[in-house]
């Protein structure tokens, strides 16, 4: 138990780890187009992900599950909300807005939360309530001070929000559903692609090879961290996972601030202290709840 303690711990940080630094990935493709980015993660995702399929003979769950027309309409809408959330992100980083993801991953634990009570008719503690009421003064706070509201942040948190809310709804690893997903929209991918290299206009093949091999190495950066999340989810509980995912907005932000010299504004500090002092309540109050509910059952 101790090792599969260690051993989900190690994938934990290993998952959140390199999401943390995966600004630095999509930096060094900067020139290229954050739709030709997108096509080139989604088509070489699918290939990889096959791969991993048939060497891990996955194939029987996935045709059980597949067979039910539920299942692809629930695929259908997250596939959607995957696809806006990746390019949403990968614009953002290569447009120098990675402050703005940062403070995105950092709401949508609030996010899930809200959805939670919206959608599954949860009801809130009087912490959640507090932590939810702090991260909306704080997100209003930013839009008051700057004149906008942070959409680039709040699209982040919702579609990834609403996302795992679908997914948690199908009974589908992590591979499989991603498998699916970047399968229902690879020939769209594809026919982009070849497209741009019909017309002279794509970048595979234009540039130097280091950009040849950093677009191929899309599919790697998107499904790594996704085996390690799914190794740290299998020998973890849930509440210790929760608390990992810190680490890959907080690689965002020391990012943003000390390694692209983004601006960090009196707003900024204002509305990020209100978000981590929402997220250090949420976080205690999940510690504490998932305490109480292992010395009632005697785990």
């Amino acid at each position: 138990m101790e090792r599969e303690r260690l051993l989900g711990g190690l994938s934990a940080l290993a998952a959140f780890g390199i999401w943390g630094v995966v600004p630095v990935y999509f930096k060094a493709v900067a020139h290229v187009p954050a739709p030709e980015l997108l096509a080139h993660r989604t088509f070489w995702s699918v290939i990889l992900l096959l791969v991993l399929i048939v060497l891990g003979r996955r194939w029987s769950a996935l045709r059980g599950a597949l067979a039910q027309p539920r299942i692809w309409l629930l695929l259908g809408a997250s596939t959607s909300l995957l696809a806006v959330n990746w390019l949403v992100f990968i614009w953002a980083i290569t447009d120098g807005r990675v402050l703005e993801t940062s403070l995105g991953y950092y709401i949508n634990p609030l996010i899930n939360v809200l959805l939670g009570v919206l959608v599954l008719r949860e009801r809130l503690t009087p912490w959640q309530a507090l932590a939810v009421a702090l991260a909306t003064i704080g997100v209003l706070n930013l839009t008051l001070q700057l004149g906008s509201i942070p959409w680039v942040s709040l699209t982040l948190a919702v579609s990834f929000g609403i996302y795992g809310l679908i997914r948690k709804t199908i009974r589908l690893n992590s591979i499989e559903g991603l498998f699916v997903e970047t399968a229902l929209v690879a020939p769209l991918a594809l026919g982009y692609l070849i497209y741009l290299g019909a017309t002279g206009t794509g970048a595979l093949g234009a540039h130097d090879g280091t950009t040849d091999i950093l677009l191929v190495l899309s599919g790697v950066v998107t499904a790594l961290p996704l085996l390690a999340f799914a190794s740290a989810a299998r020998r973890l509980q849930y509440t210790t996972v929760g608390f990992f995912q810190y680490i890959a907005p907080t690689g965002h932000f020391l990012l943003a601030v000390f390694v692209y010299g983004e601006a960090f504004t009196g707003a900024h500090l204002v509305t990020f202290g209100l978000i981590w002092t929402a997220l250090a309540i949420f976080t205690a109050h999940s510690l504490h709840a998932a305490r109480v509910r292992s010395s009632a059952t005697g785990i």
